[in-house]
């Protein structure tokens, strides 16, 4: 069977998207897997299908790269939203879509060329002051679970190696975690890397990352004001604004296709 495939970026949070509305496509874990297997594959950080759904523009189902499903991916939805509108499913009006995700409702809109704005889910579960590793460690939920580490030199981070092992400790994070590295550049911006659970990797960006780092900075007081750019490993910049009370969050960035192509599967 040979299927059609777009590759985006999304600040450099790469995908494999997938048009599955006529759902004829099931892949296993191990296909997914070896697809976004870098070099022996497609190459991603994750794979989406973009299926029907009965109340919205399309239904978004993230893979992880290790092939299982995964929880929300702000950058994923991004893209996502941005392949709908160049494939030309019909958006909710203008260049307005919405779309679910693991049960949830998402809005998005393309904004630019290349750019998308996607309202996130409002943040749950704050927890300050976590001693792990040698770190005063933070987290929230923003989709998906992150703690947050502040760092004086983000360069020398070891996001690899300490990002692994705090992404194991399921006695402080029953569920694993992403694990984001932060330094702050100036009273409205940081810079972010990320050691993302089931990519079991640094990437090049996250976009519930990039909230849950701007809503916590914000909290701590480490951030004025409500807008915050967010520099990812790529260079790229996110923008993350939010509502006095964190219950209105927006994501805001680049999305573009990379290239197109297929594959075959037995």
């Amino acid at each position: 069977m040979e299927i059609k495939f777009s590759k985006l970026s999304g600040a450099g949070n790469d995908f494999i998207i997938i048009d599955n509305r006529n759902l004829s496509i099931s892949l296993t874990p191990l296909q997914i897997n070896a697809l976004c297997t870098r070099r022996t594959g497609i190459g991603a950080d994750g794979l989406i299908l973009i299926e029907p759904s009965a109340n919205y523009s399309f239904s978004m189902k993230y893979h992880n790269a290790d092939g299982f499903l995964g929880s929300m991916c702000g950058n994923g939805g991004r893209c996502a939203v941005y392949f709908a509108f160049a494939t030309g499913i019909p958006a909710e009006a203008g260049n307005s879509y919405t779309f679910e995700a693991n049960g949830n409702r998402y809005d998005a809109w393309v904004t630019a060329p290349e750019t998308v704005r996607l309202r996130m889910l409002a943040p749950e579960n704050f927890r300050n002051d976590i001693a792990i590793e040698g770190f005063a460690c933070h987290s929230v939920n923003t989709g998906s679970p992150h703690a947050i580490i502040y760092i004086s030199d983000l360069e020398k981070a070891d996001v690899t190696g300490t990002g692994r092992t705090i992404r194991h400790r399921t006695d402080v994070f029953p569920d694993g975690t992403n694990v984001n590295f932060i330094e702050i550049t100036s009273p409205d911006s940081l810079s972010l890397r990320t050691f993302e659970r089931g990519v079991e990797d640094e990437t090049l960006a996250c976009g519930t990352g990039a909230v849950a780092a701007a809503l916590m900075s914000h909290r701590l007081g480490k951030i004025e004001g409500k807008t915050v750019n967010v520099k990812v490993k790529s260079g790229d910049i996110l923008e993350v604004r939010f509502s006095d009370d964190m219950q209105e969050v927006f994501l805001t960035g680049p999305a573009k296709i990379v290239y197109k192509g297929s594959f075959t599967i037995d």
